[in-house]
């Protein structure tokens, strides 16, 4: 066992003044938490700052707040703003190895940090870390095992991304830009077209968890299938179906609120929603429902901007009841829905071969790492 800081060295950022913050991309990009994983930056910085913070293309980051993220840095030079650290490997330690490892331990770390809102990681529980790190050999050839694995898992992801993408082309192909309907496809208020319920929450949910009736959470829905939502990892009782909304299979749910906003499945079993989530049911006979769900997601940026104010955008029914959906011609639509068909049979092959990749990686990371 090796001290984390005697394997590399560790740079901390610094509290850069947010009056200094802007938007403007003439200036130095700043890393902040949410900006490690995603390997990029919006936020800019104006002020005078020292070179020390500076960070580069593939440099290695930590986010020391929330999930405690480890990643390389995908973008140019950019400043190391606080809660964020960059580690560089001494000589005799593989970089690669040291990420793996890391990733390993953060989790860990990450899984028994008690939080109130958010989980913070300090400098001194890093500087106190100690990896097992085998000689340099071995180091590189795990680090090549499990990156070769990583990139397979990352080109997977891509295809599906890409099939995606195919069927978010064929849609606009079809039926234009339904945010200003330019083909001039007749419109209803879709409270005219189907039944729009809100969801309720028994709380503490932890009080009405245990039972046999699914209990559909955002996280359900964006594991697997982007059409339909097949099952649910927890029930609640009898007594928390009659504090919630149960929703019979074949609605349609739709998120209302928050970052998830947009996010629509079709449920394929009788279930209960929280209030983050709108029901639509009886839809009319007009509408084909995978075409519904994919005209709403399209429409997410235009929810997001109708959505009252408030700490988060949020939804309420009343909204929703009178948005102008279109309507184009059932065959239309019909067409559109074995396009969808057709591109989800190699999504399933694409899904099957990413989960054995990844079940693979995760099996190799607990033995090499525990």
């Amino acid at each position: 066992m090796k001290k984390l800081t005697d394997i590399c060295d560790i740079q901390y950022g610094y509290a850069f003044d947010s009056k200094c913050f802007t938007e403007e991309p003439l200036y130095p990009p700043l890393v902040r938490i949410r900006d490690v994983k995603r390997g990029y930056s919006k936020t800019y910085y104006s002020g005078d700052y020292s070179e020390e913070y500076l960070i580069t293309s593939g440099d290695l980051l930590i986010g020391m707040d929330g999930e405690f993220n480890i990643a390389r840095w995908k973008s140019d030079r950019a400043l190391l703003n606080q809660r964020v650290c960059k580690l560089t490997a001494k000589k005799g330690t593989n970089e690669e190895y040291l990420r793996f490892a890391m990733a390993k331990v953060l989790k860990e770390i990450e899984q028994k940090t008690a939080f109130v809102t958010v989980k913070h990681l300090s400098a001194k529980e890093l500087n106190k870390l100690y990896l097992n790190v085998p000689e340099l050999s071995k180091q590189n050839k795990i680090a090549g095992i499990l990156s070769r694995l990583e990139n397979i898992i990352d080109v997977r992801r891509q295809e599906l991304e890409k099939l995606d993408e195919l069927i978010k082309a064929r849609f606009v192909e079809l039926f234009g830009d339904i945010n200003t309907n330019d083909k001039n496809w007749d419109c209803e208020p879709l409270g005219e077209l189907c039944t729009i319920v809100r969801g309720s929450s028994p709380r503490p949910i932890e009080q009405f968890l245990g039972g046999d009736v699914p209990w559909i959470k955002i996280g359900d829905a964006t594991d697997g299938d982007n059409i339909y939502l097949n099952s649910t990892k927890e029930c609640i009782i009898q007594e928390g179906v009659k504090k919630s909304r149960l929703v019979k299979a074949g609605s349609l749910i739709f998120a209302n609120c928050g970052v998830s906003l947009g996010f629509a499945r079709i449920i394929t079993f009788d279930g209960c929603i929280h209030d983050g989530w709108l029901a639509m049911e009886d839809i009319d006979e007009r509408l084909n429902k995978v075409f519904l769900l994919q005209a709403l997601n399209q429409m997410t940026e235009h929810f997001r901007a109708i959505a009252p104010d408030g700490t988060q955008p949020n939804l309420n029914t009343a909204i929703m009841k009178v948005f102008m959906q279109v309507i184009p011609p059932i065959e239309l639509q019909r067409d559109f829905v074995k396009f969808v068909e057709q591109i989800d049979k190699s999504k399933v092959a694409v899904k099957k071969a990413l989960d054995e990749t990844q079940l693979l990686f995760d099996s190799l990371m607990q033995k090499y790492f525990g």
